[in-house]
């Protein structure tokens, strides 16, 4: 394991140690466990912003959409275990 410093103020420094303390860590642990939080969060972020360019970019070539309305009575119908039949894609009218 590598080692990195912090420079953190005695106000942030003071916080962190209390909120470590509610949460029953180090303050160490309660660090690191934030980093791998906003980590993981930018990652999340950064693979749904990845895929809706791509799906953008799949609409641009195909200029095929699927209506909100139906997509939606479509989800709604699959979230609720009804069989329901995947809409079709048409071409975007403009």
């Amino acid at each position: 394991m590598t080692t990195t410093t912090i420079r953190l103020s005695k106000e942030l420094k003071a916080r962190v140690a209390e909120a470590a303390k509610r949460a029953g860590t180090t303050t160490h642990g309660f660090i690191l466990e934030a980093i791998a939080d906003k980590t993981a969060l930018y990652e999340k972020r950064a693979d749904f912003l990845q895929q809706a360019e791509a799906r953008y970019e799949n609409i641009i070539a195909t200029g095929e959409t699927i209506a909100w309305d139906e997509m939606k009575s479509y989800l709604k119908a699959n979230i609720a275990n009804a069989d329901a039949p995947i809409p079709k894609s048409r071409k975007l009218v403009r």
